[in-house]
């Protein structure tokens, strides 16, 4: 395919298709509107689509002590046919990871397509499968809050390719937002999971609202609590966030 050729025709049908409707009769203004219709469609613009810096494969950061070992068999590329594939992390993931390994706090951006989401998927997995082992303290050991429910939506199906639709693989999740259902919220306050997907709106409501408290009691041994699209918070919204965090912080243990 030549993608130039393609460019012209589009432009080209799209001209007549517009000229179909226009008709001017005084001269000078024809004129005027012909100078001007080249600049409804600029010249192409062509841009490099930079490859991001591989880093070490899963088995080597489980050799190093950085993940659980259990780790290996969730992140792995499932086709619909034929065996799975081991997943490779970026510089930029790993660089996430050891900083949540850490115990650090950190703001990660990259672009588009680059795996952002697993830069805190992979720790947060890596920490409930080694608080299971250690038969650590239960709860809800995530949060992870979205600008919009399609963004938390489709999270969760992100997960489900990881973990499974019912945690089968050691780790579980639900999405607790305005979407669940009286019975849907009834059995997370009563079960609750190790990652909660939400969005802002509805994590002020959980820290605030008594019907909600079995689900605060659930989260003093929070250890993630993860904004995605931070940039989206801004102004008056930023602030309100803001405000957000400390009120979760006051709400789990110093430990946590």
């Amino acid at each position: 395919m030549d993608v130039f050729h393609l460019r012209n025709q589009v432009i080209a049908d799209y001209e007549r298709y517009m000229r179909s409707f226009i008709r001017i009769h005084d001269d000078r203004v024809r004129a005027k509107a012909e100078e001007r219709f080249p600049w409804l469609w600029p010249d192409p613009l062509l841009q490099l689509n930079p490859a991001f810096e591989p880093g070490e494969s899963f088995d080597a950061l489980i050799d190093e002590g950085l993940l659980h070992p259990g780790c290996r068999d969730i992140f792995q590329i499932r086709p619909e046919q034929g065996p799975a594939q081991p997943l490779r992390l970026y510089r930029h993931q790993i660089d996430g990871i050891r900083a949540a390994r850490a115990g650090d706090n950190y703001v990660l951006t990259t672009g588009t397509g680059s795996g952002k989401s697993l830069s805190y998927i992979v720790p947060i997995v890596d920490h409930v499968l080694r608080s299971r082992a250690e038969r650590a303290a239960g709860g809800i050991q995530a949060v992870i809050v979205y600008p919009m429910n399609a963004l938390a939506n489709s999270q969760r199906e992100e997960l489900r390719r990881f973990l499974g639709k019912a945690g089968e693989r050691g780790v579980t999740f639900a999405r607790y937002t305005g979407q669940e259902r009286g019975p849907d919220r009834d059995a997370i306050r009563a079960q609750p999971p190790d990652i909660l997907l939400t969005n802002y709106m509805m994590l002020e409501l959980v820290l605030t609202r008594p019907e909600e408290r079995p689900l605060v009691e659930r989260i003093q041994n929070l250890r993630f609590l993860v904004f995605d699209e931070l940039h989206t918070y801004r102004g008056r919204q930023g602030a309100d966030v803001a405000m957000l965090c400390r009120r979760a912080a006051r709400s789990v243990r110093p430990s946590g």
